[in-house]
């Protein structure tokens, strides 16, 4: 009888453990959050790092992200940590087709082109045939250029999120300091 309740208690275990964990993605996204409000910097600096990255994570320069956010933070005075990793947060695999889409949208609008309704791309003979004036003008083009205003209207919104974040985060946890 005791084997079999143990039995018993060794099959619930792995399912209570599925239950306690929240998914790998909201999981990875919760450890740059707090490592981000965690980073010893002035709020200021930690947000121009934020806004650095978002602003980096929406640029259509793919494989360059990092670098280009990190840069801008340097620049600005801000924290090249909190560049990094919100670049990583906001421009991820699972972000980057709603960004695209939205950039190329925008680039459409601002350029006149307009929603002429669907076009279409046969990305295949685009990329197997790459010149880049094939690419540029249907793609690149107004993807970057859309990017620009869409990209500071999120950078912008990170920047005051993250700040008052910072700031709520610290002043809580100098209270509970207080209370011990």
């Amino acid at each position: 009888m005791k084997h079999v309740q143990a039995d018993i208690e060794l099959a619930r275990e792995p399912q209570s453990r599925k239950k306690r964990r929240s998914p790998g993605i909201l999981r990875a996204a919760r450890y740059y959050s707090l490592k981000i409000l965690r980073i010893r910097a002035t709020p200021h600096a930690i947000s121009i790092g934020v806004a650095a990255g978002v602003f980096a994570a929406f640029l259509p320069l793919v494989g360059v992200h990092i670098a280009i956010s990190i840069a801008v933070a340097w620049l600005l005075g801000g924290n090249m940590i909190a560049a990094a990793a919100s670049t990583v947060l906001v421009g991820n695999p699972l972000t980057y087709p709603f960004i695209w889409a939205a950039t190329w949208e925008a680039g459409q609008l601002i350029l006149g082109s307009g929603p002429r309704g669907f076009t279409r791309f046969n990305l295949h003979d685009l990329f197997h045939n790459m010149t880049f004036m094939d690419i540029w003008r249907p793609i690149l083009k107004p993807m970057l250029i859309g990017s620009l205003p869409i990209a500071t209207v999120c950078a912008v919104i990170g920047y005051v999120v993250v700040y008052q974040a910072v700031k709520i985060f610290r002043a809580r946890r100098q209270a509970r300091l207080m209370a011990r």
